[in-house]
C-alpha cells in the first residue's frame, strides 16, 4: 500500500497531464432560466437548454445550527469546490421544532404547521438568497421525516394530510418566485402505509402554488422515491439513498440500474450515499468510510446512469462542534471537516464531465471485455458523443473494447486520476480491437478513469 501511495504522489508531481485545478468551475448562472427536464428525460437542464451539473452537499441542519457568518464561509468553501446544490431542511431533524437556532428562533408557533413563525421563514429567505449570491441552489426539504413518522427521530409527529397540504401551499406560495430552489419532499422516511397520503398531500400543496420548480422525494436508506412516486406528476426526478452500510456495487444494481430502466423515463441519482468519515454500518468496529469510498460511490453512480451526485460528510450534515452531542460518532469539528479529501473529488469529477458532451452520456458496460463479476471491484463504463469513460475502482488490469467507439477516426487514450484531477495522455491509436488497461497503482484507494476520445 505504501508503494501504491508513493506512485500516486509521483504521478501527481511529475505528470505532464492537465490538472482539473486549472479548470475554472463557474457558479450557477441563473440567467439561463429555471431548471427543467432535458429532452431525453435523463438530465436536468436550464430553460435555454444549458446543462445543469447537479453536484450537491448534504447540509441538513443548515438553517438550525449556523450563524449567517458561518453560512457565508460554508457557501464560499463549497462554491470553490464546484458544488452547485446544498440540501437543507426547514424543519430540521435534531429537535428542529423546539431547540431554537443560533438567533433564538423556532420555525412554528405551538409546533403547528398552520402557524409558521414569520421570523424563522425570513431567516430561511435570507439563507436562500445568500446561496444564490454564491451561485448555489438549495434543495429545500420542507420537513424531516420524524415530523411525519417519528421512528428513530426526535419528533414530535405534527402532520396530518390536511395540514400537510396547507403547509405545502404556504411554502409553494412563498418560494414560487425564488430562482434557486429545488423541492426535496420527504426526509429519510418511506411512504409506506399512512405516510403515502401525508407526503403526497405535502407535495400537492406545494405544486398547487408553485409550478416553476422541480420536485423529488428523499427516501429512507437503501430505497428510492420510485417505489411510491414514480407515476406521480409532482415527482419530476427520482432520487435514492444508498446510505451508510453497503460497500460494493450491488446497491447500485438494486437502486440505480433499476430506476434507470423504468418507464416513463425520469432522471435518477444518488442523493445520500456513504458519508465521508462515518462508521461503516454506523459501527466504528467496521472502520470508517474515507475519501476513496466517496470517489467509488461517485463514479459508480455517475457512470451507471446518475444525472448528478450528492456528497456527504458525517460532521457537516449535522454541523457538529464541541459542546454538541455527536450523532453517528462524529469525531471532528465541521469546519475542520470542510476540507476532507473526499470533498475535492466533486471538483475533479465535475471538471472531467464538463469537458465532454454531458447530455449524450449513457451507461455502456459493453466496453468491458475482461471478467467483471466482482462487485467489490466493479468496473463501470459510460459513453457519449465522441468519447467513453471507464472507471476502474481498484486499479485492476482491465481489457477494454476499442471497437465500441464505432468510429473511423483515431482515438486518444488517457488516464485520469480521480484523487488529483490530473489527466495524462497514453497514446493515439486506431479504434480497433482491444486495449489492456494497466493502471499505475493497484488496491483500495487506487482508482483510475480510462478516457477514450475521438481525435479531431
Amino acid at each position: 500500500m505504501r508503494l501504491g501511495l508513493l506512485l500516486i504522489c509521483i504521478f501527481a508531481v511529475f505528470s505532464k497531464g492537465v490538472s482539473s485545478d486549472m479548470v475554472d468551475l463557474k457558479p450557477v448562472d441563473f440567467s439561463h432560466g429555471r431548471l427543467v427536464i432535458s429532452d431525453n428525460k435523463r438530465y436536468l437542464v436550464h430553460e435555454d437548454g444549458t446543462p445543469f451539473f447537479y453536484f450537491a452537499d448534504t447540509a441538513w441542519q443548515l438553517f438550525h445550527r449556523l450563524t449567517r457568518e458561518e453560512i457565508n464561509h460554508y457557501f464560499q468553501n463549497r462554491g470553490k469546490k464546484g458544488f452547485t446544490v446544498i440540501q437543507a431542511v426547514i424543519l430540521a431533524e435534531l429537535d428542529g421544532l423546539e431547540t431554537p437556532n443560533r438567533y433564538g428562533i423556532t420555525p412554528l408557533h405551538n409546533n403547528n404547521p398552520l402557524t409558521p413563525n414569520e421570523t424563522w421563514f425570513e431567516w430561511v429567505d435570507e439563507v436562500v438568497a445568500m446561496a444564490r449570491e454564491h451561485g448555489l441552489y438549495i434543495a429545500l426539504v420542507p420537513t424531516w421525516g420524524d415530523k411525519v413518522d417519528k421512528k428513530w427521530g426526535t419528533g414530535p409527529e405534527i402532520f396530518t394530510t390536511e395540514n400537510a397540504y396547507e403547509y405545502g401551499k404556504y411554502l409553494g406560495n412563498r418560494y414560487k418566485e425564488t430562482p434557486n430552489i429545488i423541492w426535496m419532499n420527504g426526509g429519510d422516511r418511506s411512504a409506506d402505509g399512512k405516510n403515502f397520503a401525508l407526503w403526497d398531500a405535502l407535495a400537492r400543496g406545494i405544486k398547487s402554488e408553485d409550478q416553476q420548480h422541480l420536485m423529488t422525494f428523499h427516501p429512507q436508506g437503501e430505497r428510492s422515491s420510485s417505489e411510491w412516486f414514480h407515476q406521480s406528476d409532482w415527482c419530476d426526478f427520482n432520487i435514492f439513498q444508498t446510505s451508510h452500510s453497503q460497500t460494493d456495487y450491488g446497491i447500485y444494481e438494486r437502486l440505480l440500474v433499476k430506476d434507470y430502466q423504468l418507464n416513463p423515463i425520469k432522471p435518477c441519482m444518488d442523493a445520500e450515499p456513504r458519508y465521508e468519515d462515518i462508521p461503516i454500518g454506523f459501527n466504528p468496529e467496521n472502520g470508517w468510510f474515507d475519501d476513496s469510498d466517496v470517489r467509488q460511490s461517485l463514479y459508480w453512480s455517475l457512470f451507471s446512469g446518475g444525472f448528478g451526485y450528492t456528497y456527504g460528510c458525517n460532521s457537516i450534515w449535522q454541523f457538529y462542534e464541541e459542546g454538541r452531542t455527536p450523532m453517528c460518532d462524529a469525531r471532528r469539528n465541521w469546519q475542520e471537516a470542510l476540507d476532507l479529501p473526499g470533498s475535492f473529488a466533486i471538483k475533479y469529477a465535475r471538471a472531467l464531465l464538463e469537458s465532454f458532451d454531458y447530455l449524450s452520456r449513457v451507461p455502456d458496460q459493453g466496453f468491458i471485455v475482461s471478467p467483471n463479476n466482482d462487485n467489490k471491484e466493479k468496473v463501470v463504463a459510460t459513453r457519449g458523443v465522441d468519447y467513453a469513460l471507464i472507471y476502474i475502482p481498484t486499479g485492476k488490469e482491465t481489457v477494454v473494447s476499442l471497437d465500441k467507439m464505432n468510429t473511423t477516426k483515431q482515438i486518444q487514450l488517457s488516464w485520469f486520476q480521480p484523487c488529483t484531477g490530473i489527466r495524462k495522455p497514453i497514446k493515439i491509436t486506431e479504434a480497433k480491437g482491444n486495449f489492456t488497461a494497466r493502471p499505475a497503482t493497484r488496491g483500495k484507494g487506487n482508482d483510475w478513469v480510462l478516457i477514450l476520445e475521438e481525435v479531431s
